[in-house]
């Protein structure tokens, strides 16, 4: 959908924003595995989510068989399942994939206008300022509508993500409160992780949310963190050493994979 009025608005939005100086150390993200292998059909990992929490209080990912999207965020790790709905995740389910770091706002600051998707992405571009740098944002808002899907479980044989995702379920979460949780990566590291926005949605109440399509936000708060630090984990599985990890279709298949 087209935004007539809002995105005129988006240099003011930013002008408005704090910067956030707190004498604290820098975040750092931590990152197990690599998107080209989930991509590939590397859906196993030995991660617990007791030991990823270990690495942050905030992140994204999915779990083992690709069973749901992952969403962290005060030390709280959630399972948005196929059906649309949401769960607590358990301390020693296990994930192949996961981003997480110890979510240190630098930047704040509340958003009183209805704004797209493409808007947020725009404002949180100029407050970073740098499309080299990484970062981690948060949302507590109204939303109009949220557009999530969300993988169903696989079994083996695995299938490689484009074929997983053909007939994954969509959902929209229509007037409705949550968080936003996400993460925005510089082009270069495509294929390590996902270059551009990576977003995760959940309701207030816990009871549902997926990986973010597409949203209208009409009023929420905005912190964000710049971050210059990233560690990656690599798995010792067969799965992973044997998996694909780089072609000349990867970027297509993680734009289609991601939306």
């Amino acid at each position: 959908m087209k935004n007539t009025g809002v995105c005129s608005c988006v240099q003011e939005i930013a002008k408005s924003f704090v910067n956030l100086n707190i004498d604290q150390p820098q975040s750092e993200i931590y990152q197990t595995s690599l998107m080209s292998a989930l991509i590939d059909g590397v859906y196993d990992g030995n991660m617990t989510i007791a030991e990823l929490l270990e690495h942050g209080d905030f992140g994204l990912g999915t779990f083992n068989d690709l069973d749901g999207e992952l969403v962290a965020f005060d030390s709280e790790v959630h399972q948005l399942r196929e059906d649309g709905s949401a769960r607590v995740a358990a301390m020693d389910q296990k994930t192949p994939f996961a981003v997480m770091t110890h979510f240190r706002p630098t930047i704040s600051g509340q958003l009183t206008t209805t704004l797209e998707k493409i808007d947020v992405q725009d404002l949180i571009d100029r407050m970073v300022g740098s499309p080299n740098l990484f970062c981690a944002f948060r949302i507590d808002g109204r939303f109009e509508r949220v557009e999530t899907r969300t993988v169903p479980r696989q079994t083996k044989p695995y299938r490689p993500m484009l074929q997983a995702i053909e007939n994954q379920p969509v959902f929209t979460f229509e007037n409705s409160s949550g968080t936003l949780v996400g993460f925005r990566c510089p082009p270069y590291v495509q294929g390590i992780n996902v270059a551009g926005f990576h977003v995760h949605y959940i309701t207030d109440d816990r009871k549902g949310g997926g990986h973010v399509l597409d949203y209208r936000l009409l009023e929420g708060k905005l912190e964000l963190a710049k971050i210059s630090k990233l560690r990656i984990d690599l798995p010792h599985t067969e799965s992973f050493q044997q998996a694909t990890l780089h072609s000349e279709e990867m970027n297509a298949a993680i734009e289609a994979a991601e939306g």
